[in-house]
């Protein structure tokens, strides 16, 4: 036998594990550190630039040629854009969970090429980027002048030249975002009276200064071919691009033949300004520059994190005096904290589980040789891991405290077995024991193996998000199963012959209590066994019971993707009414960050006016705030946890006038969702108005707010925003010779900022942006102040060819899947599940929407639905593969009919665990579903397989049946028992990632609870059933062959 050559080489058999030990803590070193696995789906941006348009411009003529082209490419899962008054666009295209990013980036960018030529011009001279992107936003660095020596386009610029580059070299790091956007410009401000005066317009100056600082090569002096017999060829330099204000301000606009001109500076100011001014941010009040983070996609967040904050303290040692940094902003902190609490309790089940082993086994240096064996297992596994590219993240660590409970229950096997057959008989010696106990649990240790990789290894091959969760979890448990399957086959017998003498102490008085109070409890179960059999009836109504109420809690435990998270930090939104301007955004920051300076909890606020996070677009009446809550060692209230914190800030804010404000949940899954909510979008397949889309959206968010289920129902689609539209008579500009092109080219150089060309600054390109001086753009008169030139030379007022009329539009517009769109975005109420909420929005819309709209899912709430059903495929899997895995070991089809009978129990005592304690059906749960399915058939098949055993020896069913069942009652209460405890400081756990905890803790524990105490009398009832079912059909078989 396999074990026998261990037995008899035990110095081998340490060897063996030893290597794996030390090969295991080797690999440790080279594993990444990340909360969650790659299940944030790839995702590349095209980002564009279209100047003075609007947001319906963009859309139409910029958003949808691109969309057209890019839509369907390969492994797409969907795409959405979107378009924004100040110019800007940009299309998001998510692929599926394990697409090559750089692929993706590629074959988006062919297809971005196709559709150049359909682009505008403007948009063509400026680019179409497209780019690997993450919305895993990482870090906020935040630069600083404490004693306000330099202002926020100093340090902006400072950023762009010494930091921003630094940042984006760094491995991992996918994009750097400079949310002021302050970069250097040189700024033209135009004084129309004066341009008047010398008959000049706006078009005139923008002529003269792409003419006068533009870059030409000249060539070179006696290049070949050449007669000359000089020695040298010379190159022939030029003055190029403008660099300085001095420079720009000598362009020459009009020169006489006495050699006098009009110079620029006679007609604007010239300043080195910012290219933009819609973004301000503050950090505690204090102005700030803030540089946001993203994370690559399948980039390692912690290690990128650190490498961020390395060059942070490198770069800051040349930081100008008054100039300073922080982070205060930092997703790592929870998966540091975390993943440190896992750990934690890592240790804390490793000790329960000794503890428990000790109290059974009742003799140390027994209980010795389990706790060698644990660490061989364990530590073993992180070689799979790093084979198979895994990293250590909270699945993989959930993966390794439940494997605790299992791999030591192997060993316990082994061990308790050798201890009873000692005990039974007195003459046998502790070697013979060793061998006849292999002999006995060979088979079955086996059999445990191959059934909870039988339940595992299928799961892992399951597609998308859910089978990336899965995966990992999956198989690490598989690796420690298989390798302590090994051990307890190699190492454990080994030590056994070693370490277990025949002559034992006397326990002390409690476990000698102990012993017989279990002595007692073995006599009741064997009881209890044999009177389920006997009254199979009433056990069948009980089991019939069971199902039904089983059926029942599934259908009131409300269901979730994964748990929500006190993350440490909150985001909120704030919203004022169209149009507001910056100052008046500003100035309810300065409310909010006064507000947060009064809440203890809140360590630090950011709040960065001008800018929405939810459409990633700049807008006056928008910003976007970072509270950084304390650490959670200094919450440990129930009051002091982000959700009630966020509760609080709501009720405060609430109390600001002019202001729609959030404080919303950080997402469960950072990089999935920009918050804790449902994301949805409305799609108008009909290609109706935008009034009529508007209408719809009003109408659910407004049934929405009546669902007690929802809170905080949103959409950023607004088209009430107050514009002004203006008509051009085309007939009287052709008759008076002015180009309609040349008038359209005045109204944007006067209202918006048109991009003229570069110059050259501290090694970069800078752009050069003409405007009418801002008292000329402030209300509709203004425009009687410009002129447009016509073909004869006269200059025309612009106001007499247009005419301008108050109305209403859009700042933002969004599209998806290719189609014109709304985003609703909410919460769930407290008390309610992200699943309810779903399933509420989606109810309200199927009321609302009419003919021709649909609506489709972006974010976490696209992945829970992908998700649903996916929890019964993998449960269904791990029961057939079980089945099979047992039907061919035993040889029989009904047999593995008694193991998988008993999973029932194990689901029943999880849903109703999870039921009172108010949690949900996550996927978190789902995993624990998996584990139970493998330890309640592994404590079944203790039973059937010494059952079968007995049966061979000549027992009949009934007997085979009760003496199965007293055997194998203490090392299933044991093995049930060491679990159960080196579970439990997942479920008690609290601090960061807690919620995750619970939600695997809470249902593993319930189910082994009810697998142990109830499924334990049902498992010899059914094999008593199946076992004389199997002879009745045995006995037929062989009559037919006589």
């Amino acid at each position: 036998m396999f074990s026998n050559f261990f037995i008899k080489r035990p110095i081998f058999a340490t060897v063996l594990s030893l290597i794996i030990v030390i090969t295991g803590i080797i690999t440790i070193r080279g594993l990444p550190i990340e909360e969650y696995p790659q299940v944030t789906p790839p995702q590349v941006s095209i980002t564009a630039t279209y100047q003075g348009a609007s947001a319906e411009t963009i859309s139409k003529t910029v958003a949808a040629p691109l969309e057209q082209q890019i839509n369907g490419v390969e492994n797409m899962m969907y795409m959405s854009s979107t378009s924004s008054s100040d110019g800007t666009l940009t299309i998001n295209v998510y692929f599926k969970i394990g697409t090559d990013a750089d692929k993706a980036t590629i074959n988006v960018n062919n297809r971005v090429q196709m559709a150049l030529n359909s682009l505008p011009s403007e948009v063509q001279t400026h680019g179409v980027t497209v780019t690997k992107q993450s919305s895993n936003f990482l870090l906020l660095v935040s630069l600083l002048s404490p004693k306000n020596t330099y202002d926020e386009l100093y340090m902006s610029n400072y950023a762009i030249v010494n930091i921003v580059d630094e940042l984006k070299r760094i491995p991992g790091v996918g994009n750097t975002t400079l949310f002021n956007n302050q970069e250097y410009s040189m700024r033209v401000w135009l004084k129309q009276d004066q341009l008047a005066k010398y008959n000049l317009t706006s078009i005139d100056v923008v002529n003269a200064i792409s003419e006068q600082n533009s870059q030409f090569a000249a060539g070179r002096l006696n290049q070949t071919p050449s007669n000359s017999s000089q020695a040298y060829t010379f190159t022939v330099t030029t003055q190029g691009r403008l660099d300085k204000v001095s420079e720009f301000e000598n362009i020459i606009l009009k020169s006489k033949k006495d050699g006098s001109s009009l110079k620029l500076k006679n007609v604007a100011s010239i300043e080195l300004g910012s290219n933009s001014y819609n973004v301000s941010a503050t950090q505690n009040s204090q102005a700030m520059v803030p540089i946001g983070i993203n994370l690559q996609s399948g980039a390692n967040a912690l290690q990128t994190a650190n490498l961020v904050k390395e060059k942070m303290k490198e770069l800051s040692l040349s930081f100008p005096k008054d100039m300073t940094y922080n982070i205060p902003y930092d997703t790592t902190k929870f998966i540091e904290i975390s993943i440190k609490e896992v750990i934690k309790t890592f240790i804390e089940a490793l000790l329960f589980v000794v503890c428990i082993v000790y109290l059974f086994l009742q003799n140390l240096r027994a209980t010795i040789i389990p706790i060698l064996a644990i660490p061989v297992s364990i530590i073993g596994t992180f070689i799979g891991m790093y084979l198979l590219g895994f990293s250590i993240n909270l699945l993989t660590l959930f993966g390794l405290v439940l494997s605790i409970g299992i791999v030591v229950d192997d060993a316990i096997i082994v061990i308790e077995n050798v201890e009873r057959i000692l005990h039974s008989n007195k003459t046998i010696s502790v070697k013979e024991a060793t061998y006849e106990a292999m002999s006995e649990i060979t088979r079955p240790v086996i059999a445990i193996v191959l059934v909870l990789c039988a339940v595992f290894i299928p799961v892992s091959f399951m597609g998308g998000f859910t089978g990336a969760m899965y995966q990992q979890f999956a198989i690490t448990i598989v690796i420690s199963v298989v390798i302590s399957g090994f051990v307890a086959l190699t190492l454990t017998p080994a030590l056994c012959s070693i370490f277990i003498k025949k002559i034992e102490p006397k326990p002390f008085w409690f476990v000698k209590k102990f012993n017989d109070f279990f002595d007692k409890l073995t006599l009741l179960f064997t009881g209890g066994v044999s009177l389920i059999v006997r009254h199979s009836i009433i056990a069948i109504v009980i089991f019939a019971t069971l199902l039904g109420t089983t059926y029942q809690l599934f259908q009131k435990v409300p269901s979730s993707l994964v748990p929500l998270e006190d993350k440490g930090y909150l985001i909120s939104a704030t919203s004022l009414p169209p149009a507001a301007s910056l100052q008046r955004t500003i100035n309810v920051g300065k409310q909010m960050s006064d507000i947060a300076k009064n809440i203890p909890e809140i360590e630090d606020s950011v709040i960065i006016s001008g800018f929405d996070i939810f459409t990633g677009a700049s807008k006056t009446n928008a910003s976007t705030s970072f509270f950084t809550l304390k650490p959670w060692s200094e919450r440990l209230k129930e009051e002091q946890s982000a959700d009630s914190i966020s509760q609080i800030l709501n009720g405060v804010f609430y109390e600001i006038p002019d202001a729609t404000i959030f404080a919303l949940s950080a997402p469960p899954i950072d990089g999935l969702s920009t918050s804790g909510g449902f994301e949805m979008y409305l799609q108008d397949k009909s290609g109706g108005s935008l009034e009529a889309l508007n209408s719809v959206v009003n109408e659910i968010i407004e049934k929405a707010s009546s669902r007690p289920e929802l809170s905080m129902v949103r959409s950023s689609f607004d088209i009430s925003i107050p514009q002004y539209h203006t008509i051009l008579d085309k007939d009287k500009a052709k008759a008076l010779g002015v180009s309609i092109s040349d008038a359209y080219k005045t109204l944007q150089l006067t209202l918006g900022s048109y991009y003229v060309n570069d110059f050259n600054l501290y090694g970069r390109t800078y752009q050069v942006n003409v405007q009418s001086e801002s008292k000329l753009r402030e209300k509709p008169d203004d425009l009687n102040a410009i002129f447009v030139k016509s073909e004869s030379g006269k200059l025309i007022p612009i106001s007499s060819l247009i005419t301008t009329k108050r109305s209403i539009g859009a700042d933002t517009l969004d599209r998806f899947n290719g189609l014109s769109a709304a985003k609703i975005e909410g919460e769930p109420a407290p008390g309610y599940s992200s699943g309810d909420a779903l399933k509420a929005i989606e109810e309200v819309a199927s009321q609302v929407i009419p003919q021709g709209y649909s609506i489709a899912w972006s974010g976490t709430s696209y992945q829970e639905k992908a998700m649903q059903g996916s929890g019964s495929q993998a449960f269904l899997l791990g029961l057939v593969f079980i089945f099979l895995i047992l039907a061919a070991q035993y040889e029989r089809w009904l047999m593995p009919l008694a193991v998988i009978t008993v999973v029932p129990f194990a689901v029943f005592g999880a849903i109703l665990a999870v039921y009172l304690r108010g949690l949900g059906n996550d996927i978190y749960f789902q995993i624990g579903l998996l584990v139970l399915i493998g330890l309640s058939a592994k404590n079944a098949i203790l039973i059937v397989e010494f059952a079968m055993q007995a049966q061979e020896k000549g027992k009949t069913i009934l007997e085979a049946t009760l003496e199965a069942a007293r055997l194998r009652f203490r090392p299933i209460v044991m093995t049930s028992l060491a679990f159960t405890i080196g579970v439990l400081p997942l479920a008690i756990s609290s601090g960061a990632g807690a919620g995750s905890r619970h939600a695997i803790g809470t249902g593993v524990i319930g189910g082994m609870i009810a697998s142990t105490t109830i499924a334990i009398f049902f498992a010899p009832l059914f094999y008593n059933w199946l076992a004389r079912l199997n002879a009745k059909f045995t006995k037929k078989g062989k009559t037919n062959e006589a």
